[in-house]
């Protein structure tokens, strides 16, 4: 185990963690905590850097248990079925993966797509767009929201519940650094989700409709319905998942594409790379760094021994550059094959909503290369990447028209 690194090194250890290292090109550094493969951040900490590392912790959820303490964001169950561990999760997966199978998903193209071309429709003419604010964020929250059955007139709502959440006092225009602030910040924050889903399901009981939110509350386990607290858990979770993630791989893409016209042009001239060109660019970007865990008891990895109780990251982003399983892991190729990335983690809690994640995304690229083929970074504008979950705000593009 590399317990005995720099100063600065242990520093910047912290620092990824809490994604603060250079989000615009974190790729040296993460070459770094491969070559570790296990990393000591202090007592009772250890980063996972390594594909045979964070593989390892994945096969044993039983050991690299999902620790809740590193889940905690305003909610005052676990999450479901993300914040909990087998066999009790299983369950809930038997219930929810369903929802998001591939064939299911297979049958939203047409819709998704229409979805697309109608954010493309508003701002097309006017040959620029702020993609971050116009696109990325409306687009994959009017697909939940539908999915969900919640009304689209609440969506700044529901994103105001995500960035209080996620980024405590960003909404305020400040983000909060106490840590007894940003906790008071988030429960009351997830007190105003719960009631909010509270009145949504009390309605959904009278009225049922063709929506998740009607499909949680008929959903049975073992012959018993969920409890209103469970579907609340499964609420909560979708919330935070559903309005983020997509968003923030949508503008890391662009981003890429916007630097690198060769790589635009592939998708241009031959759209048949484009589900394999979304593989690469989700292992390339990686937006969500690392997975919580805490060893349940005292084990050892690749050598490395730690001790029970040990909170421990799964580093899914650089793990998705190790040359173990990547053999030319810093060359960016959309023909790549094949390519076990861990963009939507691994193992049991892999990401129930991949398969929707990967049709958005793949939709996305072809319609918006087939519409507007050529575009370039606005003048004067700058890229502004952003740690935790990576992303890019204002992302600002434009394109000739006429």
């Amino acid at each position: 185990m590399s317990a005995e690194v720099e100063n600065e090194e242990c520093e910047y250890t912290d620092l990824f963690l809490e994604m603060a290292v250079d989000p615009a090109a974190p790729w040296e550094r993460y070459q770094v905590l491969v070559e570790r493969g296990v990393v000591e951040k202090g007592v009772g900490k250890v980063l996972m850097a390594s594909r045979a590392a964070v593989e390892a912790a994945c096969r044993n959820p039983k050991v690299f248990a999902i620790d809740e303490a590193g889940l905690f964001m305003g909610n005052v169950r676990s999450f479901k079925p993300q914040g909990i561990d087998p066999p009790l999760q299983t369950k809930y997966r038997k219930i929810l993966d369903p929802l998001f199978a591939p064939k299911k998903m297979d049958l939203l193209d047409a819709d998704v797509a229409a979805r697309v071309n109608q954010f493309i429709d508003g701002f097309i003419d006017r040959g620029e767009c702020n993609f971050t604010e116009e696109f990325a964020i409306p687009f994959p929250s009017s697909v939940f929201l539908t999915l969900m059955g919640l009304p689209y007139e609440d969506l700044d709502l529901l994103l105001r519940f995500k960035d209080d959440i996620l980024r405590p006092g960003s909404t305020r225009g400040e983000l909060l650094t106490d840590p007894q602030e940003r906790l008071q910040f988030q429960l009351n924050t997830g007190q105003e989700i719960y009631a909010y889903y509270d009145a949504l399901l009390d309605e959904r009981q009278k009225s049922p409709q063709d929506d998740i939110l009607t499909h949680l509350l008929q959903a049975e386990i073992d012959g018993d319905r969920l409890t209103r607290e469970d579907v609340l858990d499964v609420c909560f979770h979708f919330l935070l998942a559903g309005l983020d993630t997509v968003t923030d791989n949508l503008t890391c893409f662009f981003a890429f594409l916007v630097q690198h016209t060769d790589y635009r042009l592939q998708l241009v001239e031959n759209p048949a790379i484009i589900p394999s060109a979304v593989e690469e660019l989700l292992r390339w970007e990686s937006v969500v760094p690392a997975g919580m865990r805490r060893a349940t008891e005292d084990v050892e990895v690749l050598g490395c021994p730690i001790k029970a109780g040990t909170a421990v990251s799964l580093g899914w982003a650089p793990s998705n550059i190790d040359p173990a399983q990547f053999p030319d892991p810093l060359e960016v190729r959309f023909d790549r094959q094949p390519n076990r990335h861990f963009a939507f983690g691994a193992g049991v809690h892999r990401c129930l909503g991949s398969h929707l994640a990967r049709r958005e995304l793949r939709v996305t690229l072809r319609e918006w290369h087939r519409r507007i083929p050529e575009y370039s970074l606005k003048p004067g504008s700058k890229l502004e990447y952003q740690s935790l979950m990576r992303s890019v705000e204002n992302l600002m593009l434009v394109w000739p028209t006429g």
